[in-house]
């Protein structure tokens, strides 16, 4: 187990030496937090708040975990392009743990979900994000990173059984989109119809968005318990389920 941990971490320096020798990888999760922040808050700001100051502690949060989201999406595609280049057949032919190429490519993820968090702070505040409590905000952070590693999971998942890059990345915001939209993320459920006052309360997304919130304002609620959960469940359940498909397929 503690070589198999060793070879993860060699990949997921690979993956890191990637994106240090084409920075242009972190392209989206820089430009995301920056280009919602600001159009949402143009958008929404007047009409849901009345100013644009007083709509950011709605909006930053909101932003946070949508970012987060979207940006697990590239673990998938990634993995299919590696795999239909067959840099994963080239890895078969080293004396590595086989689970190895995959562990190390999540983990590597991990620091574009920090990059698109911390962005995300970063342009609220200089637009006038005031959080209640920075130890809070911090978990809160924590906590997106936590949400974002297990559903990169099943985005793994798609990019092994998938065959081209596109169509994991056509079908991951497919599913996607419903999920942060239809949320509380960006404006008051109260505001939608009836039917989808109710998707949008038994959303995930809205119960992560509102922890984020708690967080932020210094609260601790039952919200981060339930968002907790359900990413350890996501992890629990599709970890294993991506590692034997992946070891089949690879």
């Amino acid at each position: 187990m503690s070589q198999s941990m060793y070879h993860a971490a060699t990949m997921a320096r690979r993956g890191l030496l990637k994106i240090k020798h084409n920075p242009q990888e972190l392209f989206d999760v820089v430009a995301l937090p920056v280009v919602f922040t600001v159009m949402f808050s143009s958008i929404f700001g007047g009409a849901i708040a009345g100013t644009v100051g007083d709509y950011l502690p709605i909006l930053v949060p909101g932003v946070l975990v949508q970012v987060a989201v979207a940006a697990s999406v590239n673990t998938g595609v990634k993995l299919r392009e590696d795999m239909n280049k067959g840099v994963f057949d080239r890895f078969r032919a080293l004396p590595i743990a086989r689970i190895a190429p995959l562990a190390g490519s999540l983990l590597a993820d991990m620091v574009r979900y920090a990059v698109a968090t911390s962005m995300t702070v970063v342009v609220g505040l200089a637009m006038g994000y005031r959080p209640g409590s920075a130890l809070g905000l911090f978990v809160a952070c924590l906590l997106v990173l936590v949400v974002a590693f297990s559903l990169s999971w099943i985005f793994a998942l798609m990019g092994v059984l998938m065959d081209k890059p596109s169509t994991v990345q056509g079908v991951s915001m497919l599913v996607l989109m419903p999920l942060t939209f239809v949320s509380n993320a960006l404006v008051p459920v109260s505001t939608m119809p009836a039917w989808m006052q109710t998707f949008a309360q038994l959303n995930p997304v809205s119960h992560l968005v509102t922890a984020v919130r708690e967080l932020a304002d210094g609260h601790y609620g039952h919200e981060i318990g339930i968002s907790l959960l359900g990413a350890l469940t996501v992890l629990a359940i599709m970890a294993p389920l991506t590692v034997r498909v992946y070891l089949r397929r690879a």
